[in-house]
């Protein structure tokens, strides 16, 4: 047995029973996005935190009790999540915090925190015998589900992928032998065509916002942070912010576990968007609702976060009001350098948008929307191979030098090494 309840648009009362359908509310449309909810009080009745804390399971499997899944369901075979959490005391020095963790997601198979999204979207897939999952994506979310559903001889992976996306985003995918489609257009545009596609064809859409069990696979980081912090939040969790399908997965983890009574308060989530991809941003700071929200020209390096009408908008929206967070603005500039700082000083490899997290502290404390006395967690989101070029611009080049010791001598000297 399962506690999910019931799907609820998050923009009204509609309710649905688990199979009633697979996407958003039919009355709010694409605005309409669901929440999956749980009969709570079953699950305070049967559920012990210590019990998955002292278990064996090292991945986010370990909170299968609390996802849309049945206990005896077929899962993907790599495995997700548990990512570590990491104190990070020389970041924080550096940014005047007193106490900064990192959850690094750029360990996860693929590289991102989409495999979360994508294993429940594969493990759903597998439950109710479909045959194709398609999915739009910048390349994250497409070498995830090509990933997960890497193995599977039951289920194919069609991906549409913007066509400038960074090579390594598209070499992944095509590895793991999906079918990928480089769309001439923007991300958007993709999303567009995966949309119409699966409604002709009769695919499983996994895109972002419209699929709730994405939602759902990305609270599960959230699960985590509270977990490795002994079943508590933290004041501050930043986020980089693109569609808003992660942030909105966290904002939900951090619920549940407040409706399961594991937890006593909601941290604050701290949005972080590129200043050349804010829609998000500009929409919270003039208080528009997510229907007033038009699809803009974006222009960022970060193509992760890059996103003309974001399609989580109303679920995002929702997370940072109601947790009292924020929104902030990085420029691409700021975004660069962050790389090598969280190198240097946490030892995590983060794409461009991932590392934006850490200019965004930077930003949110010289607007006051964080105290240096806050305990913040920046969620780093995908890993630096996903974008070498990018990483490249961002640090110094390596020395040459002849193989000759007393060349490798004067050099030292010269760093002062020596």
């Amino acid at each position: 047995m399962t506690a999910f309840q019931e799907f609820r648009c998050v923009l009204g009362d509609c309710c649905f029973a688990p199979g009633e359908l697979d996407y958003t509310c039919p009355q709010h449309g694409e605005l309409g996005t669901l929440d999956i909810v749980y009969d709570y009080e079953s699950l305070r009745a049967s559920l012990d935190r210590d019990a998955i804390s002292g278990g064996q399971i090292a991945n986010h499997w370990r909170y299968l009790p609390l996802l849309p899944l049945a206990p005896d369901s077929q899962l993907p075979s790599l495995s997700v999540g548990w990512t570590p959490l990491y104190c990070a005391p020389r970041l924080a020095e550096k940014l005047g915090m007193k106490q900064i963790w990192i959850k690094d997601e750029g360990v996860n198979p693929t590289g991102s925190l989409k495999d979360r999204a994508s294993s429940l979207v594969v493990a759903r897939a597998l439950q109710a015998g479909i045959e194709v999952v398609a999915t739009a994506s910048t390349g994250n979310a497409a070498a995830a589900l090509a990933g997960l559903g890497a193995g599977l001889e039951q289920i194919e992976i069609v991906l549409f992928v913007p066509h400038d996306a960074p090579p390594a985003k598209i070499a992944q995918p095509l590895a793991y032998g999906a079918h990928v489609f480089l769309v001439d257009g923007s991300y958007d545009d993709a999303y567009e065509l995966c949309t119409r596609a699966c409604a002709e064809f009769g695919w499983y859409s996994r895109n972002t916002g419209v699929n709730p069990f994405t939602t759902e696979g990305k609270k599960t980081v959230a699960l985590e942070i509270a977990e490795q912090l002994g079943w508590r939040a933290p004041d501050v969790v930043a986020v980089s912010v693109g569609d808003g399908s992660i942030i909105s997965g966290i904002y939900k983890g951090f619920w549940d576990l407040l409706q399961l009574g594991w937890i006593e308060k909601l941290p604050r989530l701290l949005g972080v968007q590129a200043e050349g991809s804010a829609v998000l941003a500009n929409a919270w700071r003039a208080g528009l609702s997510p229907a007033a929200i038009k699809r803009r020209a974006v222009r960022t390096i970060a193509d992760s976060i890059a996103a003309e009408l974001p399609r989580d908008r109303s679920k995002a929206l929702r997370a940072v009001r109601e947790s009292h967070g924020a929104f902030v603005t990085v420029s691409d500039k700021h975004m660069l350098e962050s790389i090598p700082l969280l190198g240097r000083l946490c030892g995590v490899f983060a794409e461009p948008a991932a590392a934006a997290v850490a200019a965004g502290v930077e930003q949110a404390l010289q607007e006051g929307i964080i105290d240096s006395n806050d305990e913040i967690c920046l969620v780093s989101t995908g890993n630096g191979l996903k974008d070498i070029d990018r990483v490249r611009e961002s640090v110094a080049g390596a020395l040459p030098i002849p193989a000759d010791v007393d060349v490798l001598r004067a050099r030292l000297e010269e760093i002062g090494l020596l």
